[in-house]
This record gives C-alpha cells, sequence and structure tokens, in this order.
C-alpha cells in the first residue's frame, strides 16, 4: 500500500524524531510503500527554532550554550532529510499531500489540544486528506486530561477514521467516552519497531539524565545513587547543572547509543522511559505535569509503575530500581503488546 504517516516529523526532540522514523521504517520492512507527510508552516517552524534554542524558559540559555544547541539542531536537520517523506505542502493545505491508499496519523501528541503549537490543527485529525483509508496508531491527547472530553465538532472528525488506536489509557477513555469507539491500545513505534540495539563501549560507568526541570527531591536522590556507585551523570541534549557532564549537541543516534551505554538512566520523558526499556537499563522517572498522563500509562501498562517515583519514594528503592536488571516481566509485556499491535496494523492495512 502507498502510506503517509502523518506525525510530529520535524521536532528538535529525540522521541519525536525516533517515533517518525521508526513507524515509516517499519511499514517499509513490511513492504508498504510508506513515507511521512512532509507538512509546513512558517508560525510552527519559528517556535519550533525558538523551542529549540530556549528549552528550559523562562530560564533564558546561556550565552555559551547557544553553539551547542545550533549544532544540535544542525544534527536532527541532517536526520531529518534521511527519512523517506513525501513532497512538501502547507500544514493548512492537507490536500496538497497528494493521494494514499491510506494515510496512518501517530504516534505523538497528534491530538493534544494542549500543544503550544499543534494544537487544534484539523490535518491531525484527518481533514481534507486524500486517503481510501484513515487510520490512527499509537496516536496520544498528551496532558488533555480525559475528564476535559473531547468536543462534539472534533469529536465528528474522529469518527470518519476507519481505525483508531491509541498509546495510553487517558487517550482510550476520551475516545471511548467522546466517540463512542473502544481503541485499541499500542504499542509506541520505537518498542514495535525498535531501532538498532547498541553495543556498550568500555567507557567510563555512568547514568544517562534526559530531561529538565527535575524536582529537587528527584535530583538528590539520583546524585546520592551515582556518588554511591561511582557513576558520572551526563545530561543529553539539555544543560542540567547537577549533572557532572552536558551532552547538549547529541544528535539522535548519539542520543540512543548514550542510553544503550548507561548503567542506568534517569528520566522525567516519555521516550526516556521507552529508551530505557528498549536497551533494558534500569531507570527511574520523575513526573511531570506535562507528561505525566503518557508516562503513567506507558509504566503501568508494562508492568512498569515502579519506576515512576514521587517524593515519598524511599532512598533505598532508588538505589535497588537503578542498581537492579530489569523484571523479566516487562520484556514479556512488551512482547505480548507487540503481538497485538502487529495484529491490529495487519488487520487495518491488509
Amino acid at each position: 500500500m502507498k502510506i503517509g504517516v502523518l506525525t510530529f516529523h520535524r521536532c528538535i526532540n529525540y522521541g519525536s524524531y525516533w517515533q517518525a522514523r521508526c513507524m515509516v521504517q517499519g511499514l517499509r520492512a513490511q513492504g508498504h510503500d510508506a513515507e511521512l507527510l512532509d507538512h509546513d508552516a512558517p508560525e510552527v517552524r519559528r517556535a519550533e527554532w525558538r523551542c529549540a534554542f530556549q528549552p528550559l524558559l523562562p530560564v533564558r540559555t546561556p550565552r555559551a550554550d547557544i553553539q551547542r544547541y545550533a549544532t544540535k539542531a544542525r544534527r536532527f536537520l541532517k536526520a531529518f532529510d534521511r527519512l523517506p517523506q513525501s513532497r512538501r505542502f502547507h500544514l493548512h493545505e492537507p490536500e496538497a499531500a497528494g493521494r494514499y491508499d491510506a494515510v496512518l496519523v501517530g504516534s505523538d501528541e497528534v491530538w493534544n489540544f494542549a500543544h503550544p503549537w499543534y494544537g487544534w490543527k484539523p490535518i491531525f485529525f484527518g481533514e481534507r486528506l486524500q486517503a481510501d483509508r484513515l487510520i490512527s496508531y499509537a496516536a496520544s491527547f498528551g496532558n488533555h486530561d480525559a475528564d476535559r472530553g473531547i468536543h462534539p465538532d472534533w469529536a465528528r472528525k474522529l469518527r470518519r477514521f476507519d481505525a483508531i488506536s491509541v498509546r495510553d489509557e487517558n487517550s482510550r477513555k476520551l475516545v471511548r467516552d467522546g466517540v463512542d469507539r473502544e481503541p485499541e491500545i499500542v504499542l509506541d513505534p520505537c518498542l514495535q519497531f525498535p531501532p538498532p540495539k547498541v553495543e556498550r563501549t568500555a567507557a567510563a560507568p555512568y547514568l544517562a539524565l534526559y530531561g529538565h526541570g527535575f524536582p529537587d527531591w528527584f535530583t538528590a536522590a539520583v546524585t546520592d545513587w551515582a556518588r554511591a556507585n561511582d557513576r558520572r551523570i551526563i545530561s543529553i541534549g539539555y544543560r542540567n547543572d547537577w549533572a557532572d557532564e552536558q551532552r547538549i549537541e547529541a544528535g539522535p543516534e548519539e542520543f540512543s547509543a548514550l542510553i544503550a551505554g548507561a548503567d542506568a538512566v534517569a528520566t522525567n520523558f516519555f521516550h526516556g522511559c521507552v529508551f530505557a526499556l528498549h536497551h533494558q537499563r534500569p531507570f527511574v522517572s520523575a513526573p511531570s505535569a506535562y507528561r505525566f498522563n503518557k508516562v503513567r500509562d506507558l509504566t503501568h501498562s508494562l508492568a512498569a509503575g515502579r519506576h515512576l517515583v514521587t517524593a515519598d519514594t524511599p532512598l533505598e528503592t532508588y538505589h535497588e530500581l537503578l542498581g537492579c536488571p530489569l523484571d523479566p516481566a516487562i520484556a514479556a509485556r512488551i512482547v505480548e503488546q507487540r503481538r497485538r499491535s502487529s495484529a491490529y496494523l495487519a488487520a487495518v492495512l491488509g
């Protein structure tokens, strides 16, 4: 089939890049003619670049880090250009994308009304796309909580989908209550069509830190484990002053390699958890308001709920979670969900 994959494929964000890449490469490996729909809009581009250079607002990026964030952005641009993509078209002119046997919307927060620059964009709800089938895969409403519901106008757009799957329980409840359909919960593309495994190097042992805005109690507990176990803390993609080393300029491939090579991972990002799971690294995750729904639902669905820590989590629990291999039940749950996700794709694309 000729399949267009519609997602946030040009975000300067490791998770957005990898889920787009894994989705389109996974479909192509199954024999489909799949490509990313290369939408573009000047206002979105400006917002993305502002975020790339000032990711920690209201704290402004130190002048010394600007060049490092620029290097990171250039590495992303090169990585984007290597992905299979359609001809470029304006975000607000979906019909210009061309004709497809199927358009697959997702993964990522494609239905998040609160997203600062992609929220409320009709294209992600299927508007004016030219496709014989309209399908979602691992779509998410992000931090738009299920208690807020979906406005009937947007629910009507989702009813036009031939098949709907989501990646978290919060999104399933929104679809079930607002659209009156029971969507399948499927794996994020990075676990469904995982990136290549990376061989661990003989580098000095370290803990990989991914994210920003960590609470003080999390910082203290992770630092305690690292010092007690003689592990350096390497911050990936963002400045965290409590880390021993800043790898701000890391590109997407280096991000995956740094997670794979770590002795443990500390994160408050969804794909920090996903890549720790993929590379089977011990990890802990702090909750954040923006990412809580998806991180909570991911860890609980994979029998990894203990890895989502709080201010009340005892210090000894950090030492256990960061110092011991992942529970084999987690890998078993991933295998089972991968089977179910494969069955969903086979049914909707068959």
